[in-house]
């Protein structure tokens, strides 16, 4: 193996734990965040003295709070990884979300999914796996 092989080697080895868990954090966080707004209920604003009536009641709800922390999780291993591995790579890799948005919407928040959303999903899968063989770093060999 040549020094270029290995180091697209070592790449992937290190790129795959975080994309994994990007694949949690981002949609556990928006489902979180979907879960937290249902239980707050329908907001109405019909000024701007209701804000700070609605602000209270939405950011006291402790779900809400959590779906944020998932993000922010999110937000930086996306970061991190976008330092060393190309977008092209990050950004398909983690389309596996789709799968785990589908499978935290059926089980945390009771939704139907469809057999033609699971076979898009899948479809959307098989695509992720495709991008996943090749290397996550085009630009720059150290």
């Amino acid at each position: 193996m040549d020094h270029h092989e290995h180091h697209a080697r070592r790449l992937q080895l290190k790129t795959l734990p975080l994309i994994l868990i990007s694949i949690l954090l981002g949609p556990l966080g928006n489902v979180l965040l979907g879960k937290g707004m249902k239980s707050v209920g329908h907001i109405e604003l019909h000024g701007a003295g209701d804000l700070p009536a609605v602000a209270l009641r939405v950011f006291s709800t402790p779900v809400l709070w959590l779906g944020i922390a998932c993000l922010l999780g999110f937000f930086l291993v996306h970061m991190l990884l976008l330092t060393w591995a190309d977008y092209s790579y990050v950004q398909p890799a983690t389309a596996l979300s789709y799968a785990t948005v589908a499978l935290l919407s059926y089980f945390l928040l009771g939704e139907y999914v469809s057999p033609l959303r699971w076979a898009g999903i899948g479809l959307i899968c098989f695509g992720v796996l495709v991008v996943g063989r090749t290397s996550p770093n085009t630009t720059a060999v150290p």
